[in-house]
């Protein structure tokens, strides 16, 4: 597809040796500079679609000893973590991705997030010079705000990163107030896994007002056998007062317990009551399960130790509100659990997609009431998935009779 060798090897260095559909599709647009639009499953290397066509270029230029401004790409995502992991990715690609006797240096990738200290990020800024930055919207545009952040003559493509999130209520003005700063942004690239036709059209009025998606290409695969193939999706019955105890059984019945190794099987439970994580966690831990909490007004500190244990396998269980359900990729998860029965179908995907990541297989679970479990087979029909009902008996996972 024309990805430089070192970029090549690179990615063989994670088992990656050809191209999945959306990479197919979208790389060769997006190295000819054009806008565009994409969505697919979880799992299906939306990262590096976007990625790899946009350092090709970057690097291309700096070999040419063109000007690169600062900074030169803005990549927006709607969480911390996923924040971070883009900019592990951007920094495993360009490392050593330009000959040593390369001048001007490699690009730098800048990171800006909230709750990290704001001044470091302003040194970052003037004495980097970052060309890549990767950020949440609020803390991007409160250094903007503050002139210390330039986007005016600088951005020349814009990335959103589960760009549903950014034309939600809650967030479409920050947004509006970025893309409205950036007068010199020649290319836009949205992906998310999930991309309805709501979502299709709020994001052709928002770029409308800036002359920008009448020429957006929307490209979207069929790759949703990953959810129907590749995960398995349980129901269990639980009253609410007992949702805890159905957890802790389910855990010990698949092999989840104290002492966890990287070998030993991984866990990720999601709550869509965020104050309720710390209980949750507490619980786990008085049955002997290593488990720890992600939540958004936890400290930044708690939440990348948090992240970092359960990656590297010295967590069996993460439980999280649907903070980490949005892009995260930890591709050795093997069960994901609900504790409740999401409202919408998106978010349903956007949970299961955490587990059989990367061609792997894995298991969605859901624990709901009544009421829950009826609103989880109208989902059902409409993912056009199957979902075993299982129960547990004396230690054993089994189907009902």
């Amino acid at each position: 597809m024309g990805i430089r060798p070192l970029f090549v090897e690179k990615l063989s260095q994670r088992n990656i040796n050809s191209p999945t559909d959306i990479q197919r599709l979208v790389i060769p647009r997006i190295r000819n500079k054009e806008n565009v639009l994409f969505r697919s499953a979880t799992g299906t290397g939306k990262t590096f679609a976007y990625l790899l066509p946009l350092f090709e270029t970057l690097c291309a230029a700096i070999e040419a000893k063109e000007a690169v401004s600062s900074p030169h790409i803005l990549i927006l995502a709607p969480t911390l973590e996923l924040c971070s992991q883009l900019k592990q990715e951007a920094d495993f690609l360009l490392r050593d991705s330009l000959p040593e006797r390369q001048s001007p240096p490699l690009p730098r990738v800048g990171l800006i997030i909230g709750s990290a200290n704001i001044t470091r990020q302003i040194e970052t800024l003037k004495k980097e010079k970052p060309a890549v930055i990767v950020g949440n919207s609020a803390r991007v545009l409160q250094l903007v705000r503050m002139g210390k952040l330039k986007l005016g003559a600088a951005v020349s493509v814009l990335v959103l990163d589960e760009a549903d999130r950014f034309i939600a209520n809650e967030t479409i003005d920050e947004t509006r107030e970025i893309i409205g700063r950036m007068r010199s942004v020649r290319q836009v690239i949205a992906c998310s896994a999930t991309v309805p036709e709501k979502t299709r059209e709020r994001l052709r009025t928002l770029f409308g007002e800036f002359g920008v998606f009448e020429e957006m290409a929307y490209i979207e695969t069929e790759e949703q056998e990953i959810l129907r193939e590749k995960i398995i999706h349980w129901a269990f019955f639980s009253e609410d007062r007992k949702k805890l105890h159905c957890l802790c059984s389910f855990l010990n019945a698949v092999g989840v317990r104290r002492g966890a190794t990287s070998r030993q099987k991984k866990c990720l439970v999601f709550t869509s009551r965020t104050g309720q994580v710390g209980n949750i966690v507490a619980r786990l831990q008085h049955h002997g399960i290593s488990a720890d909490g992600l939540a958004s007004g936890m400290d930044k500190q708690a939440r990348r130790r948090a992240m970092d244990n359960f990656r590297q396998g010295k967590l069996n269980v993460l439980v999280s509100s649907d903070l980490a359900a949005r892009g995260l990729d930890i591709p050795d998860i093997n069960y994901c659990v609900a504790l409740d029965a999401p409202f919408e179908a998106d978010a349903y995907i956007h949970r299961a997609g955490r587990t059989a990541r990367a061609g792997r297989r894995g298991c969605m679970v859901t624990i709901g009431n009544e009421e829950e479990l009826h609103r989880f087979s109208l989902l059902e029909k409409k993912l056009g998935i199957t979902v075993y009902p299982k129960i547990l008996y004396q230690g054993r996972i089994e189907s009902p009779c």
